[in-house]
C-alpha cells in the first residue's frame, strides 16, 4: 500500500470537523416561529449547518444525523453514526436506553482516586479498553499523528462495528441479566411441574391455589372417624373364679 494510499484511509471523512464543529440547539433562522425549531439535524451531503426537523424537505434522500444532549453535550446514537465511520477506540455510554458517542472532549479537571486509564487528549477517565471520551479527541490523536487510528469503515476489514462488544459495568444493559435470570427460573419451574404431573399419585401431590410454586412434599393421609365408625363386639367372657 503506497503513502497516498495510506493517508488517504486514515484521513477523516469531509463532514466530520463540520459537524462536530457546528452549533446545535438554536433557534432556526427560518423557522424561529414554530414549535420545536431547535436545529438538531445535520447533513452529511451538505455539510454547511444545523437545521431544524422542518428543514428536512431541503434534504431528501440525503444522510441526516439526529443530534441529541446529554448533560449539555452533543451527542449521536451508536447506531446512526457507526454506519459512516469507525468508532473504535472510543468509548460508548448508555443513556435511555440508546448507546450513544460524545461528539467533542469533556474535560475533566480532577481526576478520581484509582483511575488508571484516561483520554489521551481531554484526559477524562476512561475503561481501561477505550482510549478517547469522543470523537473530537479521536480525531486529535490522529493529528498527532498515530498511523493505528482510522476512521475509514475499511479499516475494520469487512467486521461491522458492534453497539455491544465494548461495554463496561455502568453501561451494560440490566435488562439482559434479568432476562437471564428469569429464563432460569422459568425452566426450574417447568421441571418442578413435570416432576408434580409424574407424582401425582398417593405418594405426591402438587398445591393447589397457590400460582407462585409446587409442592413436592408428601401427601398428608386422611383422617378417619373412629366414633363413627361401627365395631362388632364379641361375646363377654366371665372371669373365673
Amino acid at each position: 500500500m503506497g503513502p497516498m494510499m495510506r493517508a488517504e484511509e486514515e484521513s477523516p471523512p469531509p463532514w466530520l470537523i463540520p459537524l462536530l464543529r457546528a452549533n446545535y440547539f438554536v433557534p432556526c433562522s427560518i423557522h424561529a416561529d414554530s414549535n420545536k425549531s431547535e436545529c438538531n439535524m445535520f447533513c452529511l451531503d451538505c455539510t454547511s449547518s444545523s437545521f431544524c426537523s422542518y428543514c428536512l424537505t431541503n434534504h431528501k434522500n440525503h444522510r441526516v444525523l439526529q443530534i441529541r444532549r446529554s448533560s449539555y453535550h452533543n451527542v449521536v446514537r451508536v447506531n446512526e453514526i457507526q454506519k459512516y465511520i469507525d468508532i473504535s477506540c472510543v468509548q460508548t455510554y448508555i443513556i435511555n436506553s440508546a448507546r450513544i458517542v460524545f461528539l467533542n472532549e469533556r474535560p475533566q479537571p480532577r481526576i478520581g482516586k484509582g483511575v488508571t486509564n484516561t483520554c489521551e487528549i481531554c484526559c477524562r477517565s476512561l475503561l481501561d479498553s477505550f482510549r478517547f471520551c469522543s470523537l473530537g479527541c479521536k480525531l486529535g490523536g490522529m493529528k498527532r499523528g498515530n498511523q493505528s487510528l482510522t476512521f475509514s469503515l475499511k479499516g475494520k476489514h469487512g467486521r461491522e462495528y458492534q453497539a455491544g462488544e465494548d461495554s463496561d459495568e455502568a453501561t451494560t444493559p440490566t435488562k439482559i441479566r434479568k432476562t437471564c435470570a428469569f429464563n432460569r427460573l422459568m425452566n426450574g419451574l417447568s421441571i418442578s411441574t413435570a416432576k408434580s404431573d409424574y407424582f401425582s399419585g398417593d405418594q405426591w401431590s402438587s398445591s393447589s391455589g397457590d400460582e407462585s410454586g409446587f409442592n413436592l412434599s408428601p401427601g398428608t393421609p386422611p383422617i378417619y372417624n373412629h366414633r363413627n365408625s361401627s365395631r362388632r363386639k364379641g361375646v363377654p367372657h366371665r372371669a373365673p373364679f
